[in-house]
Order: structure tokens, then C-alpha cells, then sequence
């Protein structure tokens, strides 16, 4: 598959909660996940489809999401981008804000190899 190829169905499925289905058919084994940031206690940079699927159990278990969106894909050679706006509250701290990010994933023999994520970390 091409990397547009990919990178539309990554959408589509993001689009249509199917991220277990992302894991599977789309991610490498051997995927890199990087933060811009280190979350508290953890690693800015996790390895491995199951410390990926971890991480994100850890986002959606800390945060209520009112509304998502998703924008894109552009891709370019063996990369894309996706734009996501969020809605969210943290739990634990009852604040409600508006998150925007972008990510850039890799493709390598057709699946995404390496994800970063790209938003403010302050305020």
C-alpha cells in the first residue's frame, strides 16, 4: 500500500473510533510513539504496539472528550500528517480546555513505523 493509501485509512478509522482496528492492521510491531513532553511518571518516547495501546488507555482513562475532530491526511513521501482538535476535561482536576495537535507518522513496508505528536505543553 501507499502511503496516501495508508494515511486515508488511518483517518477513516480514526473518524470512525476504530482505533483497535489502527493497531492492528496499520501499526508496526515496532512502532515509535513521541511526545513533545514526558507525561508525568512516563517516557516522552514509548516502543512497541502494546506500550502504545497503553499509553493511550492512560489518555482516555485521565480525560472525558466532549467532541474530537480530525483533519487531513497530507501525505508526502513516506510521512503524513493529521491535525486533531479535542474538547476535553481532565478528570482528575475537573479543568475543561481545547487541545489542538498534529501528528506526523512514518511509513515503512506498509505500515506506520513511527507517530509524533506536535502540541503546546504550556499553560
Amino acid at each position: 500500500m501507499s502511503t496516501t493509501i495508508i494515511a486515508k485509512k488511518y483517518v477513516e478509522l480514526c473518524k470512525a473510533n476504530q482505533e483497535q482496528t489502527i493497531v492492528e492492521t496499520l501499526f508496526s510491531p515496532d512502532i515509535v510513539s513521541v511526545e513533545p513532553a514526558a507525561p508525568a511518571g512516563a517516557s516522552r518516547e514509548v516502543r512497541g504496539v502494546k506500550a502504545v495501546v497503553e499509553k493511550g488507555k492512560q489518555f482516555t482513562e485521565s480525560h472525558e472528550i466532549h467532541s474530537a475532530r480530525i483533519e487531513g491526511p497530507w501525505p508526502s513521501g513516506d510521512r503524513f500528517i493529521v491535525r486533531f482538535g479535542y474538547d476535553m476535561t481532565h478528570k482528575a482536576s475537573g479543568r475543561r480546555f481545547q487541545m489542538e495537535e498534529a501528528a506526523l507518522f512514518t511509513v515503512q513496508g506498509d505500515k506506520i513505523v513511527r507517530e509524533e505528536f506536535f502540541y503546546g505543553t504550556e499553560g
